[in-house]
């Protein structure tokens, strides 16, 4: 089993590229119980005809075809997902990460499916949350092995220590960067390429995005979206603090604090929004962007 801790090595690359990839953290019987509940779960799609707070559907969906494309906040599903969030494996990374004081923001499973799983346009996720500091992060875990062909996740080195670049497009929030009007340069991006069972984290400000899979295997990532706990939501992002009470049951470990880190970071405002994204999958569909639509 992989060791808890990250190697002094590790924690240099997390702090210089903004991500660090742990093969094979959990087991291959872990593995196959969470992908056998996330089977479970997305059977419950059948006979549906639109999305909910549960399931976010592909474009392809039929009641008698169900295409699941995102299961929301898979911690509230089964309980499976909320007891890997509190392993020892991701904690014990998360704290020096972040700190010692870490809190659960959300989680989201995105399915991808063999031969139609939805490509994920770049952007950071930092644009749709800004808080008091960056220290943030997203924990992937693979429920597949990824290779090229199927969607992997990728990252650009380094980018999480620029800009925090425009998401907007014609005048509205969409939750993706144009690469090519901005003059980014994707050769130097690093595909998630892991077993099932690897562990990722990237910094919140880490531009990434993923292709549609064309390949014949599944690729399905766990992710958990994590704070240092004297993170504090900036209004008018995409999280809130609907009551302290509720704000303090999310950390998992450390203390409390009403005393929010303030640190000078890049920050654009989501907003406004539009009405009906509800997920990152409609807020890309509104703009007519993406290298990897246009590539589709």
């Amino acid at each position: 089993m992989q060791s808890p801790l990250l190697t002094d090595q590790q924690l240099a690359q997390y702090r210089d590229a903004g991500f660090v990839i742990l093969p094979s953290v959990l087991s291959a019987d872990e593995v196959a119980d969470m992908r056998r509940v996330t089977d479970e779960i997305c059977a419950g799609a059948a006979g549906m005809s639109e999305g909910d707070d549960v399931y976010d559907l592909e474009d392809s969906h039929t009641p008698e075809n169900p295409k699941v494309r995102r299961i929301k906040n898979p911690v509230l599903q089964h309980k499976i997902f909320d007891d890997l969030m509190r392993d020892e494996r991701l904690l014990g990374p998360l704290r020096q990460l972040l700190g010692p004081a870490v809190r659960f923001k959300t989680s989201k499973l995105n399915m991808k499916s063999k031969g139609y799983g939805a490509p994920v346009e770049w952007h950071q996720d930092w644009a749709f949350y800004p808080h008091t500091n960056d220290d943030l992060t997203a924990v992937g875990v693979l429920l597949n092995d990824v290779g090229p062909d199927n969607g992997p996740l990728n990252f650009l080195p380094g980018s999480h220590k620029g800009p925090t670049y425009d998401h907007h497009h014609d005048g509205v929030f969409c939750g993706a960067v144009d690469i090519e009007k901005e003059g980014i340069d994707l050769s130097t991006a690093v595909p998630c390429i892991a077993p099932a069972g690897s562990v990722s984290f990237h910094h919140v400000r880490m531009l990434h995005g993923s292709d549609a899979n064309r390949s014949d295997k599944d690729r399905a990532l766990l992710l958990y979206e994590m704070a240092a706990g004297d993170a504090f939501p900036i209004a008018g992002g995409m999280s809130e603090i609907v009551s302290l009470q509720e704000f303090d049951a999310k950390l998992l470990c450390g203390e409390p604090t009403l005393h929010p880190r303030l640190k000078d970071v890049p920050v654009r405002m989501p907003l406004p929004r539009h009405s009906d994204a509800t997920s990152i999958y409609q807020s890309q569909s509104k703009a007519d962007r993406g290298i990897y639509k246009k590539s589709g």
